[in-house]
């Protein structure tokens, strides 16, 4: 049996999100708590450069993601790593508890979910290997690294589609590599795709190997033909993949109202229909995700827990599970 620890406010995940949740907590005198299956950091982990975040023209990933630490840690937030959270359940008393592998259970009125999600990856060679190095799965981040650049987005649905055109803002060339022979984006997007001459589309084609240079920077990638097996190389400096992006929210027991992608729905309290449980960042449903999103969610959530608590406290009646349904726009 595990032990029991009991706090303010359970924070699950320590990506951007998750760490200014802990500061806000921290300045607002909780008990908080936050839980990281790995390195404080998230996504910033796998970005070499930030270059987007106000104050900061350009700021390594992980110096900026211990920066966020740091300052969490300085207003009284605690920090476990390598903790892996197996679930979180609302109890009948409406307290929640966070539950581990390691059997033990962090047991809380409130709980800020911040876990983030995970970019499909393709599982080729040369992958995991050059991630960060002209392996991408954000346009946004990291397009501005490819400028006069000839690169290759993989996918054919809406992501990869919209992402192609966008990233011919920096790159010369830009090839969208799909397995099939029509793309599954909507007709609009694949309307202005097909009118941008920097796009070149390549057919019912898959990438098989990621290769680099001597500096383990991308130069070639190995492609092959699903219809004919023909193989071939393609010279690109960066590769950008679309293929898919799940957001981490199967730890949570009780029926939350999500989206049909499966990202949580939280009201402007970033609440989500379980009332006590919170949601910010990647795995909230939303427009963008960015650092600056993320940070502001948890902000948002943070001070809401605050007022949550207080209500609990004063005596407020916490309101029934709403939306137990399937998921909701």
């Amino acid at each position: 049996m595990g032990t029991t620890h009991t706090y303010d406010v359970v924070i699950i995940g320590a990506g951007p999100a998750g760490m200014c949740a802990a500061l806000y907590a921290g300045r607002s005198m909780l008990k908080a708590i936050v839980l990281e299956r790995g390195t404080p950091g998230g996504e910033l982990l796998n970005t070499e450069l930030v270059e987007d975040y106000p104050g900061f023209e350009r700021v390594l990933g992980y110096e900026l993601a211990e920066k966020f630490e740091t300052h969490a840690k300085k207003f009284g937030a605690e920090f476990r790593n390598g903790v892996h959270v197996t679930s979180v359940r609302k109890r009948e008393d409406g307290q929640f508890d966070a539950e581990t592998s390691e059997g033990d259970v962090y047991r809380s009125p409130a709980v800020i979910v911040t876990a983030g999600g995970t970019p499909v990856k393709l599982g080729i060679p040369g992958e995991l290997e050059h991630a960060g190095k002209g392996v991408s799965y954000c346009a946004i981040c990291d397009g501005a690294f490819f400028k006069k650049q000839t690169i290759a987005v993989v996918g054919g649905g809406d992501a990869a589609t919209e992402e192609a055109d966008f990233l011919t803002r920096y790159a010369d060339k830009v090839y969208l590599i799909h397995r099939r022979d029509t793309l599954r984006s909507s007709k609009i997007l694949q309307a202005r795709l097909f009118e941008n001459p920097k796009v070149e589309l390549i057919w019912d084609s898959v990438v098989d190997a990621i290769e680099a240079d001597g500096n383990g920077l991308v130069n070639n990638l190995k492609l092959r033909n699903v219809r004919t097996g023909e193989e071939r190389d393609l010279a690109a400096t960066g590769i950008f993949i679309f293929v898919g992006f799940r957001p981490n929210t199967g730890i949570i027991v009780d029926h939350a109202r999500h989206d049909e992608m499966g990202y949580l729905i939280t009201d402007d309290k970033m609440e989500t229909s379980i009332p006590g449980l919170f949601a910010a960042g990647d795995l909230r449903s939303q427009l963008t995700r960015q650092v600056t999103t993320a940070v502001g969610d948890a902000t948002t959530a943070a001070i809401a827990v605050e007022k949550y608590l207080k209500g609990l406290a004063d005596g407020e009646k916490v309101p029934e599970i709403i939306g137990t349904g399937g998921y909701s726009a």
